[in-house]
């Protein structure tokens, strides 16, 4: 039975991957799960100087999911390659770097520190706010995708995933702007903004107001931006949204995304990872599957 997928000449040998932010650089769920056992595993994002992300309260609970606002706190790219990647290196795994910036010359400069060391994807978060555009998102102009991923590719040694923002009109603009741009492969989605109130408090929930919202509630949402995307553009796509089991990602992978991406589930149950790529592999095994490909955007 084969599960191996491949993203842009990479060979995963299943679609399950890690959710940035969700499962450190690895190394803090390494007690619980097997990385061998993972497709890859997507470290949090990474930046070329330290960021303290934003004040506390950061993340709140709501119903079927949460919000963050933690900022994307990291400690930048020195402490990045000497202490996360030599981990990572231990494992039978691939390794997709997230890379965040705040200006178009904040990822170029990741990238090119990235380029001679040994990873094999990179991620790239345009959900950051573009300092010189007034916080806009990146990843909510078409425009600015496009520009951002051509300059990206005309830098990186490795293949580029960029990942799309869900706060837009048309998730498939973002996603043409992207593959316009030379990106090799996709991600979405990332999360929805969101706010909560805590009434006692009179209050907002977190600190910075609003969050991205995360887990089960997004789901469908999520289905829905990755059929829509793999129906408009010839790139390989990493789903993701509310995953928690294995029937989960095989609805992303039926909707035609080649791998999946596993985020929040891992806080609730921190073996979630490898339940869902076994559970994919059983499901192929009754259904008689002995290819994952034939699952891949079976429904149209």
């Amino acid at each position: 039975m084969n599960t191996a997928v491949t993203i842009a000449g990479v060979t995963l040998k299943n679609p399950v991957v890690t959710g940035s932010g969700t499962f450190g650089s690895g190394k803090e769920y390494s007690d619980f799960v097997d990385l061998n056992k993972l497709g890859g595993v997507v470290t949090k994002g990474v930046a070329n100087i330290p960021w303290a992300g934003n004040p506390t309260p950061r993340i709140a609970e709501t119903a079927s999911g949460m919000l963050n606002a933690i900022g994307l706190q990291n400690p930048g790219i020195d402490v990045f390659v000497q202490r996360d990647i030599p981990f990572l290196q231990q494992y039978d795994t691939k390794i997709i770097v997230n890379v965040c910036g705040k200006s178009v010359s904040d990822y170029c400069e990741v990238v090119e520190r990235l380029g001679d060391e040994k990873v094999d994807l990179l991620e790239i978060n345009i959900s950051c706010p573009n300092v010189k555009e007034g916080g806009i998102a990146f990843g909510q102009n078409p425009r600015a995708v496009e520009e951002i991923t051509s300059e990206l590719k005309k830098r990186a040694k490795q293949p580029i995933i960029m990942k799309l923002s869900p706060n837009v009109t048309d998730i498939t603009e973002m996603a043409r702007a992207a593959e316009a741009g030379g990106a090799d492969a996709l991600s979405l989605i990332n999360t929805l903004t969101g706010m909560k109130i805590d009434v006692d408090k009179r209050a907002f929930a977190l600190a910075n107001k609003t969050g991205g919202l995360s887990g089960p509630a997004i789901k469908p949402v999520a289905v829905r931006m990755v059929y829509q995307v793999a129906n408009a553009v010839n790139l390989p796509i990493i789903g993701m949204g509310g995953i928690m089991t294995a029937y989960d990602a095989l609805e992303f992978l039926m909707a035609g995304a080649t791998a999946v991406s596993v985020g929040t589930a891992n806080f609730t149950n921190p073996y979630a990872t490898v339940e869902i790529a076994a559970g994919i592999e059983e499901y192929m095994k009754r259904n008689n599957i002995n290819d994952i490909k034939k699952i891949i955007g079976c429904v149209k």
